[in-house]
C-alpha cells in the first residue's frame, strides 16, 4: 500500500513473504472514517488459505530469524522504530481518519508509544539474563529460552497500531516469526508499518499481516496446528472464543479483556486533582480504553461537592473536528459502536439514570455532520447491581455511587465479573496500602490513572483476562523453558 494520506481511497493488502497482495479469494471489507461517516478504504477479507500461505512464509523465515543473533534481531526493531518515529506525522494522521480520535492525541501519545514499545523489548531482550542454579559444586542448572516458532498476535481497534506493537515486538525480539491480524476496522496503520518493515529490510516472512474478521480470519488463526502461541486484546467474549477454539490444540494464551473499572474517591482526597483524574480516566479516547475508569466511587461526605467539581471540569472536555489542538473528544469509531454507546445509556435512563451532562450526540460542521460523536456523560442513580455499571460500555459516560465507609468502597469495587484495573484517590497512605491488598484487579493506580512503567506486568483478573504482558512477562510468554542439567 502506497497510497497518499489525501486519497479518498485506500486499498489495504496482506503483508505476506515480505510482499503486499490481495486475500486469495479476492473478497474486501469496507472500513470507515467515523468522523466523517465515509468510507475510506477496503482491507482483504483473509480466509484459510491465506493463512496457509503466512504460516508456510512464517515457518521458511523461522529458522534463520531464531538463529541469528540476538543483537542482530534487535537492531531490526531499532530501525524500524526509528523509520517510525520520521514517519510520525502521517501515521498520526492515518490512524486518526481511522479510528475519528484527535490528531493530537495521535501524534502526542499514540505513535511515540508505538516506537517506543519497538525500543524497549529490543533492549530489554538484550539484557535478559539466563537463569543458573549451582545445586553442587558438581552438579549446575541452567534454563535457556528459546523461541517457540510461529505466533499470531491479534490486536483491536481502539488503539491500532499501539496495541499492533506491544504484542509483536516482544514475539518478534526472541526470534518468533508472527502472523498479525489487525482488527478489520482499524487496518490502516498496520498496513502502513509493513511499508516501514520494508525499507528496514526486515526479512521475508518474519513478520506477516493479514486482515479478516475475527468468525473468519481469527478463527482459522486460532486453530491453525502450526501456530504455538496466541495473544490477544479485545472483547470478553472474543476471549472466550478464542480460548474454547485453541483449547483442543494446547496453545499458549495471553488474553487481555474487557474492564468494568473503578475510580474510588476518598474524603482524604485532594478533590482537585482527584476529579481531574477520575475525568481523564473515564473520557481519555473517547471512553475506548479497557482501563477506563467508568464506574466513579465516590465517599458520601464529599459527593456533592465532588460532583460540582466534575461537573465543572468536564466543560473541557470539548467534543470537535479531530484535527483541532483544542479538541479533547473526537469520534466514536464506528456506527455500530456509536448505536450501542446510544443504546446502553438509552436503556439505563429507562432504568431509573439520572443524566447529569451528555447523554446525547453531537452534531458538527460539515464534513463531519455525519460523524460519530457523542458527549461525555455522567449519569447517577442507578445500583451496583444494575447492567450499566456491570456491563463494559466503552464510551464516554460514566456512572456515579456513594459510599459510606472504606469497607463498602472494596466490596462495590468488587462486585463485578471484571478485574482490571482500579484508581484509588487518597492522601492517607495505610488507607491506599489496605485498599490495595484487598482489590480484585491486576492494576491498581494510587493517586493517578494509566501511569506506566513497561518493565511492569499488564493484565487482569476474573473475566479481564488471563495472563500477564509487559516487560519480561511477555518475553517468557513468547518463549520456551529449557531446563538444562550438568553433572560435571
Amino acid at each position: 500500500m502506497s497510497e497518499n494520506l489525501n486519497s479518498p481511497h485506500f486499498k489495504v493488502q496482506n503483508f505476506i513473504n515480505g510482499k503486499f497482495s490481495s486475500a486469495v479469494s479476492t473478497q474486501t471489507l469496507n472500513f470507515f472514517n467515523p468522523a466523517k461517516n465515509q468510507i475510506l478504504g477496503t482491507c482483504p477479507d483473509s480466509q484459510a488459505e491465506d493463512v496457509q500461505n503466512a504460516c508456510l512464509a512464517a515457518e521458511q523465515a523461522f529458522q534463520p530469524w531464531s538463529q541469528l543473533d540476538q543483537r542482530a534481531r534487535s537492531e531490526f526493531l531499532f530501525k524500524i522504530a526509528e523509520l517510525l518515529e520520521k514517519n510520525a506525522e502521517r501515521f498520526a494522521i492515518a490512524e486518526s481518519q481511522n479510528t475519528g480520535k484527535t490528531v493530537k492525541h495521535c501524534i502526542e501519545v499514540e505513535i511515540p508509544r508505538s516506537a517506543l514499545n519497538l525500543r524497549f523489548f529490543a533492549e530489554l531482550s538484550n539484557q535478559w539474563a539466563s537463569e543458573f542454579y549451582q545445586t553442587s559444586p558438581a552438579l549446575s542448572h541452567h534454563v535457556l529460552r528459546q523461541a517457540l516458532g510461529v505466533v499470531t498476535c491479534i490486536s483491536p481497534w481502539n488503539l491500532p497500531l499501539y496495541l499492533f506493537t506491544w504484542k509483536i515486538a516482544p514475539a518478534l525480539a526472541l526470534g518468533n516469526c508472527v502472523i498479525a491480524k489487525p482488527s478489520e476496522v482499524t487496518p490502516l496503520t498496520a498496513s502502513l508499518f509493513a511499508e516501514l518493515c520494508l525499507e528496514a529490510k526486515l526479512p521475508a516472512g518474519v513478520l506477516n499481516i493479514l486482515h479478516g474478521t475475527g468468525a473468519n480470519l481469527g478463527a482459522t488463526l486460532c486453530s491453525h496446528p502450526k501456530i504455538k502461541a496466541i495473544s490477544f486484546t479485545g472483547s470478553t467474549h472474543s476471549g472466550r472464543n478464542i480460548a474454547i477454539t485453541a483449547a483442543p490444540y494446547f496453545k499458549k494464551l495471553s488474553l487481555e479483556m474487557g474492564g468494568k473499572n473503578s475510580s474510588i474517591v476518598f474524603a482524604s482526597s485532594d478533590l482537585e486533582k482527584a476529579a481531574n483524574g477520575v475525568l481523564r480516566s473515564a473520557f481519555l479516547n473517547q471512553g475506548q480504553i479497557c482501563l477506563c475508569g467508568s464506574r466513579i466511587l465516590i465517599e458520601e461526605s464529599v459527593y456533592e461537592p465532588f460532583k460540582k467539581l466534575l461537573l465543572e471540569k468536564i466543560k473541557i472536555w470539548k467534543v470537535g473536528r479531530p484535527e483541532s489542538s483544542e479538541t479533547l473528544l473526537g469520534s466514536l469509531v464506528s456506527e455500530n459502536h456509536f448505536n450501542k454507546v446510544s443504546r446502553l445509556i438509552s436503556q439505563a435512563i429507562e432504568q431509573g439514570a439520572k443524566v447529569l451532562c451528555g447523554a446525547q450526540s453531537v452534531k458538527l460542521a460539515t464534513p463531519y455532520d455525519k460523524g460519530f460523536f457523542y458527549a461525555p456523560t455522567l449519569l447517577e442513580g442507578l445500583t451496583n447491581e444494575n447492567f450499566f455499571n456491570q456491563e463494559e460500555v466503552f464510551g464516554p459516560v460514566a456512572t456515579l455511587q456513594k459510599f459510606s465507609s472504606e469497607s463498602e468502597a472494596i466490596a462495590l469495587s468488587n462486585q463485578s465479573p471484571y478485574g482490571l484495573s482500579s484508581s484509588v484517590w487518597t492522601q492517607d497512605l495505610n488507607q491506599a496500602n489496605r485498599v490495595a491488598q484487598k482489590l480484585e484487579v491486576g492494576m491498581l493506580w494510587i493517586n493517578t490513572w494509566m501511569a506506566r512503567d513497561l518493565r511492569t506486568p499488564f493484565g487482569g483478573v476474573k473475566n479481564s483476562g488471563l495472563g500477564r504482558e509487559g516487560g519480561i512477562e511477555a518475553l517468557r510468554f513468547f518463549s520456551e523453558a529449557k531446563t538444562v542439567s550438568i553433572q560435571y
